[in-house]
């Protein structure tokens, strides 16, 4: 690319998938997806959420955060076996419970998006951009 630079950031690898490159869709509020995803349409049905009414299907999902519940792996899991799932998720801070889901496909052999830890920090310089997340968790962006 002409007159664009390469900017790579590393990133935890929670959840080991294949390499992505997809639109980020950067939340701006944290979410639940147990009630704040619909597992059957991929859109984020909280009607307080700020995204709402937006998919998750096939985006890099940057969360800043995610509001706990025991149902957010099966939602997940839905989503993966439904393929609806976002094509990568970058967390700001691991939820055990949402990975669940992800471990859960993987073992049933169902292609299953990667999972990230990243502060979020990052989050704003994805907005409008696609990044390429790598197998060895390098999240890569063209910078003009």
């Amino acid at each position: 690319m002409s007159g664009s630079t390469l900017e790579t950031v590393a990133a935890d690898i929670l959840v080991p998938g294949a390499p992505v490159s997809a639109a980020a869709l950067v939340l701006s509020a944290p979410i639940s997806f147990w009630g704040g995803v619909d597992p059957k349409t991929a859109l984020i049905a909280d009607v307080r959420h700020p995204e709402h009414g937006r998919s998750i299907e096939g985006f890099v999902l940057c969360l800043p955060g995610t509001i706990g519940s025991s149902s957010a792996a099966a939602v997940l899991l839905e989503l993966v076996y439904g393929q609806r799932a976002p094509a990568a998720l970058i967390l700001h801070e691991p939820d055990a419970i949402l990975l669940l889901g992800l471990i859960v496909a993987r073992e049933m052999g169902w292609p299953t998006p990667m999972a990230l830890r990243l502060d979020r920090r990052h989050f704003d310089g994805f907005r409008e951009q696609r990044p390429d997340v790598s197998v060895e968790g390098q999240v890569r962006l063209a910078r003009r």
